[in-house]
């Protein structure tokens, strides 16, 4: 019997088809930590509609897992390779196919890298709003794929409000269009919502047809210096209290102005033991930033507003704020969401629950939405570290999870499930709505060869 190899040799030609050590080895990882690690049997790296068709018919007809991925920026494991499987990646399908001005829409490849489509957008005053901190790689078939998040989703929402419609590539090669150009359309059931954040477990998006916003006129940014994370936390909620809705509202614990003072030789951690950064934008933002600052300085903030360049600069280091480090089992970047009146809570909960551990812990949050990025670590001596650590680092884990949970969160706010939280998607999704995803997924794929092992 012919292998997969030939078959996609001869279906797609031997200069698409890798099966060398060295790339079977870049593209068997994304950036999460890896539980099981396989190698691909090939990759294959896709340049039109048809080359992915043609990968799929040919794993379909083999019964081959077929593992879709971009830039492989994610931080759940949603692009590990499966056992045996092909990795198909889509950084090769990398076109503009339109941009309407009028319309305010975009139609776009999945390799697209967000900021690309941002720089072409801004040309005619528009933006595409979603911008995940890894932006400037990250490409928007990832994006769509994990339903990803970001700095501005506090006003802007995240891609799931952004994504109009999609083509997807099914389990059985063929080719379908869900959603519409209209920024309303309620027509049947919302199938482009339900391939948004589906992880390649549903199908291959090959194209996007995004909503662009206005490219804000005015911007203003505000750096709020406070003694500890808690306080900084509670001015999240008195911003909210006074009804002044900031594009951008992003925090910052101690140890994160540290650690970025550490690497880019900046001076935060001087000017306060947590930063609440907040941007107002529109022809309304001095406006709304008039309206902030006093709140802020009434909850015991240093604050101050930043001129262009300053604050260019306080988001870029935002956007580099988990670090130079890539999680492993020794570093864990947890993203759990919760409603914004417990942030407070969750903030006192988290450090209480590392000082019980005993594991190092940091804290960035995209505090608009209660979106929090806590990392738990241990320390290394020698590259090894002892099972008792180990086992504490996992305890914290789990507690950071129940604790969400138990204040009405979710366990991923915008990464995702993937490989390394189905161990927890159980605690908060209860049967028979897992029996319903499972039924789902069988119906899209029922030889279960798309990405399998992730996201359900």
């Amino acid at each position: 019997m012919r292998s997969i190899i030939d078959e996609l040799t001869t279906a797609l030609g031997a200069e698409k088809i890798a099966v060398d050590a060295t790339t079977l080895a870049a593209y068997a990882v994304d950036q999460a930590p890896v539980l099981d690690y396989q190698l691909p049997q090939a990759v294959v790296r896709a340049e039109s509609v048809a080359d992915v068709q043609a990968t799929v018919r040919a794993c379909a007809a083999l019964g081959v897992a077929l593992v879709a991925r971009g830039a492989g920026t994610g931080v759940s494991g949603g692009a590990h390779a499966s056992a045996g499987c092909v990795v198909l990646t889509l950084e090769g399908m990398n076109r503009i196919l339109d941009l309407n001005p009028d319309d305010e829409t975009a139609v776009v490849e999945p390799g697209v890298i967000n900021a690309d489509l941002n720089a072409a957008a801004a040309v005619h005053g528009l933006m595409y709003a979603p911008d995940p901190a890894s932006f400037k790689m990250s490409t928007i078939g990832g994006n769509v794929a994990t339903n990803a998040g970001g700095l501005r989703c506090a006003k802007y929402g995240v891609t799931r409000d952004s994504v109009l419609a999609l083509d997807v590539v099914l389990a059985d090669g063929s080719l379908i269009h869900t959603g519409h150009q209209t920024f309303k359309g309620v027509a049947g059931y919302d199938l482009t919502g339900l391939f948004v954040g589906s992880e390649g477990t549903l199908g291959i998006v090959v194209g996007v047809t995004v909503r662009l916003k206005y490219l804000p006129r005015d911007v203003h940014t505000i750096a709020a210096f406070y003694p500890d994370f808690r306080s900084a936390a509670a001015g999240v909620l008195a911003v909210g209290r006074a009804r002044v809705q900031p594009a951008i509202m992003e925090l910052l614990d101690g140890g994160s102005l540290a650690q970025l003072d550490d690497l880019h030789g900046s001076d935060l951690a001087a000017r306060g033991a947590s930063l609440l950064l907040i941007q107002t934008d529109g022809f309304g933002a001095a406006a709304e930033a008039a309206a902030i600052r006093p709140v802020l300085v009434a909850g015991g903030a240093v604050v101050t507003m930043e001129a262009n360049a300053e604050a260019e600069e306080l988001v870029e280091l935002r956007r580099n704020s988990r670090g130079t480090e890539v999680d492993d089992e020794y570093r864990v970047g947890e993203d759990v969401a919760v409603p914004r009146s417990r942030l407070v809570d969750y903030v006192a909960e988290l450090e209480s629950m590392a000082a019980e551990h005993r594991v190092q812990l940091k804290v960035v949050a995209h505090a608009g939405d209660g979106n929090l990025h806590p990392t738990f670590w241990v320390d290394r001596v020698d590259n090894t570290v002892d099972p008792d650590a180990m086992a504490r680092l996992g305890a914290a884990l789990d507690r950071s999870i129940a604790v969400a949970l138990a204040m009405g969160g979710t366990i991923t706010g915008e990464h995702g499930i993937g490989q390394y939280k189905l161990r927890w998607l159980g605690l908060e999704q209860k049967e028979p709505v897992r029996e319903l995803q499972r039924r789902i997924k069988e119906l899209f794929d029922p030889a279960g060869i798309l990405n399998p092992g992730k996201a359900i």
